[in-house]
């Protein structure tokens, strides 16, 4: 055909060049590859990292290592989102207020059980009208937050605590722990919105023994301020734009906390999603009668 329009070429030309113009099985195995981690890492936000797209890809029944996770994702040019420094004084604390105690003490591996230990703490989010307010309770086990509110004020947000569906009480299978002495310890650095009379009474309400840290220490809610930090990268730093009020902030929040619970992995505990990790402990720690292992 190329003779017939008068192409000069040598047929030894034209075979090197249809060679190099192939391609190996292996670059088809690691496009096929790529594009199967692209279509994974967007599914989870395009927030994953190499190592929690590597846990993804393994519960997804993909086999394949992580320096070869590493490798595709430069290839593919994709890459996990790196938190920012987020600082804001949001409350100024009164020495001289009443204060619960410090019941955790940093010691974030003490629960052996959801509903052991809550946190709570709120951030602030820029809006084109304004700042609006974020709260949280997160439970220490499992990681799963358990209550938010958006508010346009910084008032007290004992309302988190009923973000659920009406006021939370002990769950069925813990009340036998909490009449004995198994509070729920709710943890906060010492802050007006957290101390007040009416988040006091909230706590009271649910049987929950109220605690909080110590003044000034950047590790006495850690947990905490780490749920907030991934919130303000994985939720509010994806939106390019600016939020227009509470209405968006709030429906980004409720598809960020529904993702964060049932999907997203949390290298803390065993790179598992909060509620099936919660589920796991349910199977392994109960009796067929539905009693708990104490």
């Amino acid at each position: 055909m190329l003779s017939e329009h008068d192409i000069k070429i040598a047929p030894s030309t034209y075979y090197a060049h249809t060679a190099r113009q192939r391609v190996s099985q292996a670059d088809w195995d690691d496009a096929h590859m790529a594009n199967r981690l692209v279509d994974l890492w967007r599914t989870n936000r395009s927030i994953y990292g190499v190592d929690k797209l590597h846990a993804a890809a393994r519960r997804a029944g993909i086999d394949i290592g992580r320096d070869q996770v590493a490798r595709l994702m430069r290839i593919a040019g994709i890459a996990g989102v790196t938190r920012g420094k987020h600082k804001t004084v949001t409350t100024k604390g009164d020495p001289a207020a009443a204060r619960h105690p410090d019941l955790c003490k940093r010691q974030w591996d003490t629960p052996v059980r959801p509903d052991q230990w809550w946190v709570a703490d709120f951030t602030y989010v820029w809006t084109l009208v304004g700042f609006v307010y974020v709260s949280f309770v997160t439970d220490v086990f499992s990681r799963r937050i358990l209550g938010w509110r958006v508010t346009s004020t910084k008032t007290t947000p004992a309302g988190a605590l009923r973000a659920r569906a009406g006021p939370v009480h002990p769950p069925a299978h813990q009340r036998g722990l909490h009449r004995h002495r198994d509070g729920f310890p709710l943890r906060r650095r010492i802050a007006d919105q957290y101390t007040s009379l009416a988040f006091t009474e909230a706590l009271i309400d649910a049987g929950i023994t109220g605690s909080i840290g110590s003044v000034g220490d950047a590790l006495d809610n850690a947990l905490m301020e780490s749920t907030i930090g991934l919130y303000k990268t994985e939720v509010i730093g994806q939106n390019p734009h600016s939020w227009t009020g509470l209405r968006e902030v709030e429906r980004a929040t409720a598809e960020g906390v529904q993702w964060y619970n049932t999907a997203r992995l949390h290298s803390s505990i065993g790179y598992l999603p909060p509620i099936e990790h919660e589920a796991l402990y349910r199977v392994t720690t109960t009796f067929p009668n539905g009693e708990e292992v104490a």
